[in-house]
C-alpha cells in the first residue's frame, strides 16, 4: 500500500501525523497545567528543534503562547532570527500576533491541526501568512489530526465551563 503525500510539501501524511502527537503532547501539559491546551513544535531537518506549550497564566504573559515560546527556542537553538528551513507544528491555527512572529521569523512552513474561526490568521478570520503587502509568505496546511486537536480543546473548555457553575 502506497503511503498518502503531501506533494506541495515533501512529507508523508505519516510523518505530519508523528510531530503533530508530539505538538498535542505538549497541549495535554497545557491541559493538566489549566492552561489552554495549545502545543507547539519546531521542526528541521527531520529533528524537533523546539517544544512549547501555552504558559499564559503561568507566566501572567498574554504573548507566552505555545507558538511563541516555541520560536523563541528554535531561533535560541539555531542562533539565528530566521528560520527559513523549519517548520511549526501548532495544535490550532495560529492566532495575528503569532502568525505575525512567525511572519518575521520567515518560518517555511506551518502545519495546524484544528481551525480558529475565532482569531485564526492562516485563513479563517483572516490569512497573515500569506498577505500580499508583507515580505514573506508561509505555506500552511490545517487538519492534522484535527479531530484530536479540536477535542482536547473541547474538553478543556467545558471543563472550566463546568468549574463555573
Amino acid at each position: 500500500m502506497q503511503e498518502a503525500r503531501d506533494l506541495s510539501f515533501g512529507y508523508s501524511m505519516k510523518l505530519h501525523e508523528q510531530y503533530m502527537r508530539e505538538a498535542l503532547k505538549e497541549a495535554q501539559r497545557a491541559f493538566e497545567e489549566e492552561e489552554v491546551p495549545v502545543g507547539a513544535v519546531v521542526v528541521q531537518e527531520g529533528k524537533i528543534i523546539a517544544r512549547a506549550s501555552n504558559q499564559v497564566e503561568r507566566l501572567k504573559d498574554p504573548t507566552a503562547h505555545a507558538e511563541m515560546l516555541a520560536l523563541t527556542s528554535a531561533t535560541h537553538f539555531l542562533r539565528t532570527k530566521w528560520l527559513k528551513d523549519a517548520s511549526l507544528y501548532v495544535t490550532i491555527e495560529p492566532c495575528s500576533m503569532c502568525a505575525g512572529a512567525l511572519v518575521l521569523a520567515r518560518i517555511k512552513n506551518i502545519y495546524y491541526g484544528a481551525k480558529d474561526p475565532k482569531t485564526g490568521a492562516c485563513g479563517s478570520l483572516t490569512n497573515l501568512v500569506n498577505h500580499k503587502k508583507l515580505n514573506h509568505r508561509i505555506k500552511t496546511q490545517g487538519g492534522i489530526l484535527q479531530e484530536d486537536c479540536a477535542s482536547l480543546l473541547s474538553e478543556f473548555f467545558k471543563k472550566k465551563r463546568h468549574r463555573r457553575n
